[in-house]
């Protein structure tokens, strides 16, 4: 079969590798149909990816139509459209034991960590494969992977209906976050760099919009809040200076979430934390949240279609990387189709 591998830093290639077969009685293979460009795989491609070791199958993101299953697997029929969990964990930690295998000491990605599922054909455990219940556009199936990772991060900030959250960065996360965020009953402010962005967030369903530098982001979060504060800052810029905001920012008894994995540090000052009181948690990938995810799509709460910008064929994939990497305002989401 063929896969997309990244053979070191800047050298992508289509290659010919075995087909998976069925070796534990718990293997579901699935015959891809379409995959997400995540900006991980872009890391990986360029070499700034420091988790990932090489050669790589990429693609963590990706969708399909189960193709056959092990003789221990129940529920899941060959046939079924599918989406696949890339979370691999031991189950044995202290962060499994207690239900955040997402965070296990052995973690797993495919795509990063073992190889993942840009290839016609990818083997799973019957565990990570989530299946949709009413029949989908094949080129969407890859597409809930992002969105649960948003689902993580409304989980982690603990996001009711009636809550205010600011969302910092309306690249591809924040605005799956957003949309979480909505269909919980939370009013969402995202703010961004780049007005194209934050044009299709508006778009998309967010509530206000606030194009930094141009505008005061304290002074919109008075109006947006009704001179209270925010309570839910969610935090995708990912550097030191925007997590130093998300601290000023969050109002008394305020939720933070941080996504960032840099290890450059901040200068917050712990006064800051403890006169607020405020609660700031770490999100990484995704703990069971597909579930949650698949039932958006399917009553329509969540759009994966509108996060698609473009979809490229497989062997496109030189194409779609330059495309991201020459016009990141211009791109949201770009999906590989495995089909034909």
């Amino acid at each position: 079969m063929k896969a997309i591998k990244i053979t070191s830093p800047f050298h992508a290639e289509i290659t010919e590798v075995p087909k998976p077969e069925i070796t534990a009685p718990d293997d579901v293979i699935i015959r891809v149909t379409s995959g997400g460009i995540c900006g991980s795989d872009i890391g990986i491609y360029n070499g700034t990816n420091s988790l990932a070791t090489y050669p790589r199958l990429i693609g963590h993101e990706f969708g399909g139509i189960v193709e056959a299953v092990g003789p221990a697997v129940t529920g899941i029929e060959p046939g079924s459209q599918a989406a696949a969990d890339p979370v691999l964990s031991c189950g044995k930690c202290y962060a499994c034991r207690i239900g955040r295998h997402n965070v296990c000491r052995n973690l797993e990605v495919m795509g990063v960590h073992r190889d993942g599922g840009f290839a016609e054909y990818v083997k799973v455990p019957a565990k990570n494969v989530h299946l949709y219940h009413k029949k989908l556009d094949e080129s969407l199936l890859g597409l809930a992977e992002p969105y649960t990772i948003g689902a993580e991060i409304c989980k982690r900030a603990q996001v009711q209906a009636g809550d205010q959250v600011l969302i910092m960065g309306s690249g591809p996360i924040g605005i799956c976050a957003m949309q979480v965020a909505k269909r919980q009953g939370a009013q969402v402010i995202l703010s961004d760099l780049v007005k194209e962005r934050l044009e299709k967030a508006k778009s998309m369903g967010a509530n206000e919009t606030v194009l930094v530098p141009e505008e005061n982001l304290e002074e919109r979060l008075e109006q947006f809040t009704d001179g209270e504060g925010i309570p839910v800052v969610v935090d995708t810029v990912c550097t030191p200076a925007s997590l130093e905001d998300a601290v000023r920012l969050a109002c008394p008894a305020g939720r933070i979430v941080c996504l960032g994995l840099k290890d450059q540090p901040s200068k917050i000052c712990m006064a800051d934390i403890t006169k607020k009181e405020l609660t700031i948690v770490g999100s990484r990938l995704n703990n069971n949240c597909f579930g949650e995810v698949i039932a958006g799509f399917e009553d329509g709460s969540l759009n994966p279609e509108q996060l698609m910008t473009k979809a490229y064929h497989y062997t496109d994939i030189m194409e779609a990387l330059t495309m991201i990497t020459e016009h990141p305002k211009d791109v949201l989401k770009l999906v590989l189709k495995f089909e034909g």
